[in-house]
């Protein structure tokens, strides 16, 4: 008669021993394949044209003001609007106080005017006189190369 006979006991643990590795490379995939957060335009800029463009190189010292229209629901326009980063700027002093920090925070700061070709002169004069008083006196002016006939 066969009698059954107990097996010995396996252990059923997981081997850790290349889990730290496995983490390591999970983390480099995902800090390679992340995009960073863009900048919501909230204005209209149609930028204007322009025959000789220079390109900037060093985008990390490039902060932008976009001046246009403001954008509404509907696809319907506003007022001419100030925009810095993400947020909108109501009083224009503040575009003072804001680029001022920014040209504390990186002396070499290039301000890129990205500004439609509709908006109004006066706002963009008035916009240049706070740059002058916040001391970012590095001053581009966004356009898109004319295209020849």
């Amino acid at each position: 008669m066969g009698h059954f006979q107990k097996k010995a006991v396996t252990k059923q643990d997981i081997p850790t021993a290349s889990l730290p590795d496995i983490i390591f490379m999970l983390l480099i995939f995902f800090m390679v394949s992340t995009v960073l957060r863009e900048t919501t335009v909230q204005v209209r800029t149609t930028l204007p044209q322009a025959e000789a463009l220079t390109k900037i190189d060093q985008k990390r010292l490039v902060s932008y003001i976009y001046m246009g229209p403001r954008k509404l629901d509907g696809n319907r326009l506003g007022d001419t609007s100030v925009q810095i980063d993400d947020a909108l700027v109501e009083d224009l002093v503040n575009v003072r106080t804001i680029m001022y920090r920014k040209l504390v925070e990186q002396p070499k700061l290039i301000v890129s005017l990205k500004v439609d070709e509709t908006s109004e002169m006066g706002i963009v004069l008035d916009v240049q006189q706070e740059l002058r008083e916040a001391g970012t006196l590095r001053i581009n002016y966004s356009s898109r190369r004319e295209i020849p006939s």
